[in-house]
């Protein structure tokens, strides 16, 4: 006779229960290796604590091992190892990754293409930019997951900058793109492994670093190493996001997609607030740099001079004549909307 008891040990299709537990017991754990663009120190903010909480929700089944910048291979060589499988996923923006793709020169800082960081997942989310870069990079084998702000880019520099003639001849680290733009104020890009920066700068290698807001420079050390902070910058946030192995993307479950989503977005959030606050904080507070500026009629050089460099942009093809042609209607928008969404 079968009993209430009897019957929670079956299935409804009077298979043991046991049985169908099993294969979920057997299957082994899906095993990722990430590597992003930042050292370990910026990690501990940018990154560690979303893949953490992915690990630890996902439990056995999907494990994701973290490496830093450089541990695996270099930076530039990201987009071609993701490529290949060698990676299954990244954390960077295009540019220091080299995709060969034509939204490529828009990651990282493109010259005043946002004010404030929550331009950057606005332009995505509302106004195509994600649809542009899912197609870029569906192209070419690799899943675009997610793009979100990070920090304004500003001069950190041994000596002082007032004047735009002060950035002649310095030899700064920056992004690709910023340094192609910058080449026309006098500014000589450097280019090296993002660990040898700080000692760089001590040797006199680097004049300064245009990397990065004044939260990294305190966070990874370069404010150590520099004297000063220009006030003034080229973009109001980098643009970077978190790209996957397409062949490895499509073969997670759903409900891990969901889950690796959801944490992009809380890395995505938690990077608002900690260099939202920490810009502000340490330039009221730090005692490391002393704050420069370039007078705001001279800097609107060099704003004039990036609406320039957009339509050279957008004159390389269609789809960054696309790209850049919702950048001007953004900014067009910002600016008819007035306060508190531009004050200038």
């Amino acid at each position: 006779m079968t009993t209430r008891r009897n019957f929670l040990k079956t299935t409804a299709l009077g298979a043991p229960a046991a049985a169908l537990a099993a294969p979920a017991l057997a299957q082994s754990t899906i095993r990722w290796r990430m590597q992003t663009y930042a050292g370990p120190a910026l990690a501990a903010h940018v990154i560690d604590p979303a893949i953490e909480m992915f690990n630890k929700i996902a439990g056995d089944r999907m494990q994701i091992e973290l490496f830093y910048a450089d541990q695996l291979v270099p930076t530039g060589e990201l987009f071609r190892a993701m490529q290949r499988g060698t990676i299954d996923a990244v954390q960077s923006d295009d540019d220091s990754m080299a995709s060969p793709t034509e939204v490529t020169v828009f990651g990282g800082y493109f010259p005043f293409a946002s004010r404030y960081s929550l331009d950057v997942p606005v332009l995505f989310n509302q106004y195509g930019l994600n649809e542009i870069w899912d197609a870029e990079y569906s192209k070419v084998g690799v899943k675009h997951i997610s793009a979100g702000a990070w920090d304004p880019c500003h001069f950190a520099t041994k000596d002082p900058i007032r004047s735009l003639a002060d950035l002649q001849g310095k030899r700064v680290f920056t992004f690709p793109t910023a340094g192609r733009f910058l080449t026309q104020f006098g500014v000589v890009p450097v280019t090296l492994p993002w660990e040898d920066i700080e000692v760089a700068v001590q040797t006199g290698e680097l004049d300064g670093i245009a990397w990065s807001g004044i939260t990294e420079d305190y966070t990874v050390g370069w404010a150590d190493v520099t004297n000063y902070f220009l006030t003034n910058n080229i973009s109001g946030a980098w643009a970077g996001s978190f790209f996957a192995n397409m062949d490895r993307w499509n073969e997670l479950p759903e409900d891990l997609q969901t889950l690796f989503r959801v944490c992009c977005d809380q890395s995505h959030y938690y990077r608002q607030w900690w260099y939202w606050g920490g810009e502000a904080s340490l330039r009221v507070n730090g005692d490391k740099m002393q704050l420069t500026s370039i007078p705001d009629a001279e800097w609107a050089e060099v704003e004039k001079a990036a609406r320039v460099f957009w339509d050279e942009i957008a004159a390389e093809s269609e789809v960054k004549a696309k790209v850049v042609q919702i950048f001007k209607q953004y900014n067009e928008d910002m600016e008819k909307a007035g306060r508190p969404y531009r004050y200038s």
